[in-house]
């Protein structure tokens, strides 16, 4: 069982190369938010197998925080992402009233 939980830790890294090479080339923002995404739900999959496979429930409460600082930048992109699209609708709103 714990050559079994190995490989499936192994391929979950190699998934995370996978995400880091996204995250390198982009090419968009979203792209690359999406990328860290995987970075936190592929970590949290990677820490969980590790801590049945090596036995160290202390991995478990690490899984927990990554999940949660996961949730957090992904709400953070939005809000950005959110504020520059509306600062952009502004400036065309304002340049839209003073042509006509």
């Amino acid at each position: 069982m714990t050559l079994v939980l190995h490989l499936v830790a192994l391929f979950l890294l190699l998934t995370l190369m996978l995400g880091f090479v996204r995250i390198w080339r982009g090419p968009t923002a979203a792209d690359r938010m999406l990328a860290s995404q995987l970075f936190g739900t592929t970590g949290v999959a990677l820490l969980l197998v590790l801590a049945e496979a090596q036995q160290m429930p202390a991995l478990r409460d690490v899984a927990l925080i990554l999940a949660v600082l996961a949730v957090f930048s992904v709400a953070a992109f939005v809000t950005r992402v959110v504020r520059i699209e509306s600062a952009r609708t502004d400036r065309h709103a304002v340049k839209g009233n003073g042509d006509d």
